[in-house]
């Protein structure tokens, strides 16, 4: 599965998810659609929070699966999405709030070149083309 990918992590975030997976074992992310803390990565257990088919398969960043849901897509499928931290508590329930820091979003418009390169994605098993 080659091509450029559509998440990625900045290093300060990296260090969080390991100090994550030190205490809870294999991580995943979705990013939320609104409620509680607006739009924002929430990172959970692997398994906790229960993907279906209307989640969208992203990629991985530091080697969690990350999710969104389809309608969410559909506006940033033509986005790079980059996952960072910042000092403060978020309102939700994701796993780096006790840390006293929360994981947000920062985003950019893919170049016409490079949406022609990007990774798949998934839905399930299905390989969802980008428009």
């Amino acid at each position: 599965m080659n091509g450029i990918p559509r998440v990625k992590a900045t290093c300060e975030a990296t260090a969080v998810i390991d100090q994550l997976r030190q205490n809870h074992g294999e991580l995943m992310f979705h990013q939320s659609g609104g409620c509680c803390d607006g739009s924002s990565p929430m990172c959970y257990p692997k398994g906790e929070f229960i993907v279906g088919s209307s989640d969208v398969w992203l990629g991985e960043i530091a080697g969690c699966d990350f999710y969104m849901a389809r309608d969410q897509f559909e506006f940033w499928q033509h986005t790079e999405l980059t996952i960072d931290v910042t000092p403060g508590r978020g309102a939700s329930f994701s796993l780096e709030i006790p840390l006293g820091v929360r994981f947000v979003t920062k985003s950019r418009i893919f170049t016409h070149e490079e949406t022609q390169n990007l990774t798949e994605t998934r839905a399930g098993d299905v390989v969802i083309q980008a428009a």
